[in-house]
């Protein structure tokens, strides 16, 4: 195993750059002795586990305790590379194991700072069941409703990514490390290197920002004010409309039915930066909503070119406005992303903190279903107030989309939404296109907006399927009962927002 190169931090400075001045107080599991040269007997193990003690300072390749990251106490855990390659074998797994009952026991969130080339081969199968334990360990954590943070450094690969990296609640990643299940000495000498780093893992969904150094301890400590441990918080409020006051009435669909939905915003995806964005305060006024009320559609027509506006505010305006702080979740943990659905957790301008799943008005691909049902899995298992913002034509229902799960996709959406214990809010705020967008609204707690419309299929399609000409297709969407005045009258909607 390679020795920790002179740009690699150690353990201890990875932990002093998250608590400062706040300090650490170290921990230590009960000693338990290995036999000579360990349990495999491996000649000169002893001897190297000497030399990796005298090099490092440290005892083993994780040091744990307590400390505060910003204004949060926490366990952190943290790997020391330059011993033995930050591998794990039994003691390793003993401090690990330890770790997380600390956690447990003093209903703390748990925060990892991982650097490991894996297990330790000199330990044989003794150090490979580690990872069962560390696996264990963080289920009863995660049963616990207490959260976990895992910032892979340089490298994280094998086991230790596959276990307390890849396993956290959050998965933060810093810029040039090495990170994946294979190390660099036994993939393919083909591979693409890029899939193997922190970047290349962020694209494919399996870390949700790359965060550097100089601005970890402000993501970690958002994060941890965001997943908490809470209890009994409120539901979400209601954000407030945003539609453009005084803009001219949108063209209606035409009489060939022909308007568009392409100019619809799709949205950014997560970005990498340090995972946590900043919002206009959370409720402060803007433009958007100044000036008089927007009147209600008069039409089914009408309402449906409203909603296909490009001028309409999105999801990103949206969660600007309501949320002061925004850290993405990014991914859907399958090696696929949407960036049309954003979806994570936010601070609000009084501390609140409130997971968010939002559609950007494009079709929701599977990745971006398998991503809302995993933010709001983790949500509910935190206790955490869950929002939604529902904007799209409909699921995407291309080729690709059907062989990616999209039907298995929007089932595990509904059962996560049926399955929340904690509050669910919804707002409509642009267009709601059938089983795709009533996936992620909350039965008995949906609010509209003025300018949305929710139905059971487009207008277009549904005059299609009745065989009606193109002429009927405004004719059809005031048939389908969709305007936001309707959607309240019909009891699927609690209330018109703006």
């Amino acid at each position: 195993m390679p020795d920790a190169g002179p740009d690699r931090a150690t353990a201890r400075k990875a932990i002093a750059l998250l608590t400062g001045a706040a300090g650490f107080t170290e921990h230590r599991p009960p000693p338990s002795p290995l036999p000579p040269d360990g349990p495999l007997g491996w000649a000169g193990y002893d001897a190297a586990r000497e030399r990796a003690s005298a090099r490092t300072g440290e005892e083993e390749s994780v040091l744990y305790g307590t400390g505060v990251v910003g204004d949060r106490a926490c366990v952190l855990l943290s790997f020391e590379f330059g011993f033995l390659g930050g591998s794990l074998g039994r003691q390793t797994g003993d401090r690990l194991a330890a770790a997380y009952e600390l956690a447990l026991a003093r209903r703390l969130p748990l925060v990892a700072l991982v650097a490991t080339g894996g297990s330790r081969m000199q330990e044989g199968m003794i150090a490979l069941t580690q990872l069962q334990r560390v696996a264990a360990a963080s289920v009863r954590l995660r049963a616990a409703g207490l959260p976990q943070i895992a910032v892979v450094r340089d490298p994280t690969t094998g086991g230790g990514w596959a276990t307390v990296g890849a396993g956290a609640d959050v998965v933060l990643a810093l810029p040039g490390a090495q990170v994946g299940f294979a190390g660099s000495r036994v993939r393919p000498p083909d591979a693409d290197p890029y899939a193997y780093s922190a970047d290349g893992q962020f694209e494919a969904g399996q870390v949700d920002a790359v965060v550097p150094a100089d601005e970890l301890t402000a993501a970690v400590t958002h994060w941890l004010r965001a997943l908490g441990p809470h209890e009994d918080l409120p539901a979400a409020p209601v954000p407030r409309a945003l539609s453009v006051a005084g803009a001219p009435v949108p063209r209606a669909l035409s009489a060939g039915g022909t308007e568009s939905a392409a100019g619809a915003g799709t949205g950014a995806g997560a970005a990498k930066g340090s995972g946590a964005g900043t919002g206009s305060g959370a409720g402060t006024p803007s433009a958007a909503d100044s000036g008089p009320a927007v009147p209600l559609p008069e039409t089914g027509r009408e309402a449906v070119a409203r909603a296909r506006d490009p001028r309409r505010p999105r999801a990103e305006a949206y969660l600007a406005d309501y949320f002061a702080v925004r850290l993405p979740l990014h991914g859907d943990r399958s090696g696929s992303t949407d960036p049309g659905l954003l979806c994570g957790f936010g601070l609000r301008g009084d501390g609140q903190p409130v997971a968010y799943v939002a559609q950007c008005g494009t079709p929701t691909r599977p990745a971006g279903y398998r991503a809302a049902a995993r933010t709001i899995r983790l949500a509910d298992r935190l206790g955490v107030p869950v929002l939604t913002l529902v904007d799209t034509p409909g699921a995407a229902n291309d080729a690709e989309a059907e062989r990616a799960g999209v039907g298995a996709a929007i089932a595990d959406t509904f059962a996560a939404v049926a399955a929340a214990r904690v509050p669910v809010t919804t707002l409509v705020i642009g267009e709601g296109g059938s089983g795709g967008a009533l996936a992620l609204a909350a039965p008995d707690n949906t609010h509209v907006t003025v300018d949305s419309y929710f139905s059971v299929i487009a207008p277009e399609l549904a005059a299609a399927i009745l065989k009606r000409p193109p002429s009927e297709t405004g004719a059809t969407a005031d048939q389908l009962r969709l305007r936001p005045q309707d959607l309240v009258d019909l009891g699927f909607a609690r209330s018109i927002v703006g």
